[in-house]
């Protein structure tokens, strides 16, 4: 009687267990990004990139339901890491991802790392994860910080422009951009100026540059400061004779809106445009546009490329995403769709990427937008990876 009682009994608790574990089937994100300020266009950007990709996968990631949290940073490293503390320790998330700033994925990333939560950046790549500091939870379906700056040093060099003026922000990424730049480009340095991260008049500074009469200026601005920068610039009367050189982020959709015409004629590097030739690029484009009324940027690129790498990553370990150590496998193994087309991740967690040379234009529409002109790095790679001991 024991015996026929205890069979039952067994049956049901293994029902109602294979019924706990088909109700917590779902994929956990915490997503984290600026999204508030003079600099959270670029955050909301990534963001509604992200929730896109969502839309095209129908609410899941890897054919398993998504549960995405998002949180602002306030553009406040120690907000971001209070962020990524709940999301790890409370919320328990399976993927941590979104932050725009290095500053602020320097402070908020080690809490992940160290209880082996998945990072997967959709825009901050930090020179200090790419080489002998890379981690083996961090992965990014963006770029490593130094690689845009690399383009316009050797865009700079290959124009033959000998004398450059340096502006960037005084953070890591600001560093990481000239030196970047300065590891391809062969002329001379005027000066290297850093100010403030998140300055928006730069009356003194310009005065400077105007002192100094260089060829040209490389700045890497983002989001306000771009703005802002660009706008002093041309009224201070000093783009009639110094060239402006330009990284992605400095001349995108989340600046050129603001400026106009002046953004017109002027050349960036960067690893996607809205006129890539590839199926996904074009859908991507489109949708986005329809759904949120704008040209997308790339940091909306980033967005979408991201959930897309996710995705693949579940899929690829059928769903099992407590087994960190396969999915990381995955991250970094898997060939995601994507809006730049392909790409690979290198051993230190960056992709291994084209770059391209574009132009400020006018559409068919009469619109400002970017248009690819050329391919100046093919399957590029950071300059670190050597010095990751990750394999």
């Amino acid at each position: 009687m024991i015996r026929n009682i205890a069979a039952p009994l067994a049956l049901a608790l293994a029902a109602a267990f294979a019924s706990n574990v088909q109700a917590a089937d779902r994929v956990k994100v915490g997503l984290i990004s600026t999204l508030s300020g003079p600099a959270g266009a670029l955050g909301v950007d990534m963001r509604d990139g992200f929730n896109l990709a969502l839309k095209h996968l129908g609410g899941k990631l890897g054919g398993l339901n998504a549960e995405i949290t998002a949180s602002d940073d306030q553009f406040n490293p120690d907000t971001g890491k209070q962020i990524v503390d709940r999301f790890v320790k409370r919320d328990r998330v399976d993927f941590v991802t979104g932050i725009i700033y290095s500053n602020i994925l320097l402070a908020a990333a080690p809490t992940a790392f160290e209880s082996k939560t998945p990072y997967v950046s959709a825009n901050a790549g930090p020179s200090q994860y790419a080489g002998k500091g890379c981690s083996p939870y961090f992965v990014s379906a963006a770029w490593q910080n130094d690689a845009f700056h690399e383009a316009a040093g050797q865009h700079a060099t290959s124009k033959g422009i000998n004398n450059v003026y340096l502006m960037a922000p005084n953070y890591p990424a600001g560093q990481d951009a000239l030196t970047g730049f300065k590891r391809f480009y062969k002329g001379k340095i005027a000066d290297e100026v850093y100010v403030k991260l998140g300055q928006l008049d730069f009356a003194a500074e310009l005065a400077q540059l105007r002192a100094a009469k260089p060829e040209a200026v490389y700045v890497f601005f983002p989001g306000g400061m771009g703005i802002n920068f660009i706008k002093q610039f041309v009224a201070a009367g000093l783009s009639k004779d110094v060239t402006l050189v330009l990284p992605g982020f400095s001349a995108d959709q989340d600046i050129i809106p603001a400026v106009g015409e002046p953004m017109l004629g002027l050349m960036n590097t960067a690893h996607w445009a809205p006129d890539l030739d590839n199926a996904e690029n074009k859908r991507f484009v489109a949708d986005f546009e329809t759904d949120f009324k704008r040209i997308p940027s790339v940091y909306a690129a980033q967005g979408y490329d991201t959930a897309m790498l996710i995705d693949a990553a579940v899929r690829a370990v059928k769903g099992k995403v407590e087994d960190r150590e396969a999915v990381m496998k995955a991250l970094k193994s898997v060939k995601a769709r994507s809006v730049r087309g392909a790409y690979r991740i290198n051993n230190n967690g960056f992709p291994v990427q084209n770059y391209y040379l574009r132009v400020i234009g006018k559409d068919a529409k009469g619109r400002i937008i970017n248009k690819t002109i050329g391919t100046i790095f093919t399957a590029h790679a950071d300059a670190y990876a050597k010095e990751c001991p990750l394999k």
